[in-house]
């Protein structure tokens, strides 16, 4: 069985691809592109509108690229609308989130396609990935009012500590070196395990895990609540964490914060970057921002961008608000309208290319431990820089960089 995995949105449906492929070739199947696969998985997203606009371009193009295949679809859009996206042309399968851990199994035993004993287990490079994105947790508990994902993905999971112990120990046979920790609320980590852990237990056993020992891991998105002072203190007291944390803040306003039901404020999110920044002063902090919520005002928008200004995240990523249906945002009085919304989520992109740009000349002429990534020509800093380096090199090497500077920002291998 030939097949190919298409996938969209964020860095737990990374982890969720990655998964399927591995179990795709544990179960005799061979990577191809989508024009000569025999199955092609499309992993949707929900997120916003244009992104379930793009699940359905990437289904209907497979089928037309490919009017044999069968495509099963799976991810937040396919679980949220699956009457509408079943219904698509080519769509044979459809695996809602709480079933894509047996999509293999189910592809398997639904599609009589040849299969032979074992196919080539998933290595560095594999859908273009360097770094591994390892799901330790999906799932929420939370109820922010304008996100849909607690109803596509269900109440938070957590894996067990052995079990992800386990699984970093066969990456890291597998030959990989860094490894992303993903989750849906990653910080709620462990609250549904018996007996009940925390995040930082798990990242305590990682820290200590002798079995890898040349395996580095990477948080993903944390949310400010659940970055407490033990979590800082460990990343920036182990060579095995990575000084980059990504704090999604929504908003500076502390009105508009309520009103997304984000439990922390303006002032407390401060705080968790400034000590960040005190116990590791390269440390890259990114960051989330919604612009044109529902009922912010001038001065609401004004204060974000100040906010942004003055904390200077080394990069954010500016969300336009757009309605999810099913979400309390959605049914919002006070909308903002649509050209306001994106010349404010402009306005916050400029300020975002500003901040990324002064993070960058902070970083001029440091060095920064690196993985090599795609060709051997780019590597990836400690603290999520990307620096083009002169060629030599392979794919998946630890280097140490001296960064220069320039566009694209260019580095020279020290050692």
């Amino acid at each position: 069985m030939k097949f190919s995995v298409l996938s969209f949105g964020c860095r737990a449906n990374q982890a969720d691809a990655c998964r399927i492929e591995r179990d795709l070739r544990a179960g005799g199947g061979l990577p191809a592109a989508p024009g000569s696969a025999d199955v092609v998985v499309v992993n949707t997203c929900s997120v916003t509108a244009a992104a379930d606009a793009a699940s359905r371009r990437a289904i209907r193009g497979a089928a037309r690229a490919n009017p044999r295949a069968r495509i099963v679809a799976t991810g937040c859009y396919a679980t949220r609308r699956p009457a509408d996206v079943a219904g698509m042309p080519g769509v044979r399968y459809l695996v809602t989130n709480a079933d894509k851990v047996r999509l293999a199994e189910i592809v398997a035993t639904s599609a009589d396609l040849a299969r032979t004993t074992s196919g080539p287990a998933l290595r560095p490079g594999d859908r273009g990935r360097t770094a591994y994105p390892l799901s330790v947790q999906t799932g929420c508990d939370e109820r922010c009012a304008y996100c849909i994902v607690p109803s596509t993905r269900g109440p938070g999971r957590s894996r067990a500590v052995g079990e992800v112990l386990n699984q970093v120990q066969r990456l890291a046979a597998a030959g990989f070196r860094e490894l992303w920790l993903t989750g849906v609320h990653l910080g709620s980590y462990g609250r549904d395990l018996v007996p009940r852990s925390r995040l930082i237990d798990l990242l305590l056993a990682l820290d200590h895990q002798s079995a890898a020992p040349d395996v580095t891991f990477r948080l993903s998105s944390l949310e400010p609540m659940d970055c407490g002072e033990e979590i800082i203190d460990l990343v920036a007291g182990s060579p095995r964490f990575a000084p980059h944390l990504h704090l999604p803040l929504q908003h500076a306003s502390d009105r508009m914060l309520s009103a997304m039901r984000r439990p922390y404020s303006a002032t407390g999110f401060r705080a968790i970057v400034e000590r960040a920044r005190a116990r590791m002063p390269d440390v890259s902090i990114g960051t989330d921002v919604i612009a044109g919520f529902p009922g912010e005002t001038e001065h609401e928008s004004d204060e974000l961008a100040g906010f942004l200004r003055e904390v200077s995240p080394s990069y954010v990523h500016v969300f336009p608000y757009s309605d999810r249906p099913g979400t309390e945002a959605a049914a919002a009085p006070s909308k903002i309208p649509g050209t306001v919304v994106r010349q404010r989520a402009e306005r916050l992109r400029g300020i975002a290319r500003d901040v990324h740009a002064r993070f960058v000349r902070s970083q001029v002429g440091r060095e920064r431990p690196a993985l090599t990534l795609e060709d051997g020509t780019m590597a990836l800093t400690d603290n999520y820089l990307k620096v083009r380096v002169a060629p030599g090199l392979g794919r998946n090497e630890r280097v140490r960089v001296r960064i220069l500077g320039g566009r694209p920002l260019c580095g020279e291998v020290v050692a």
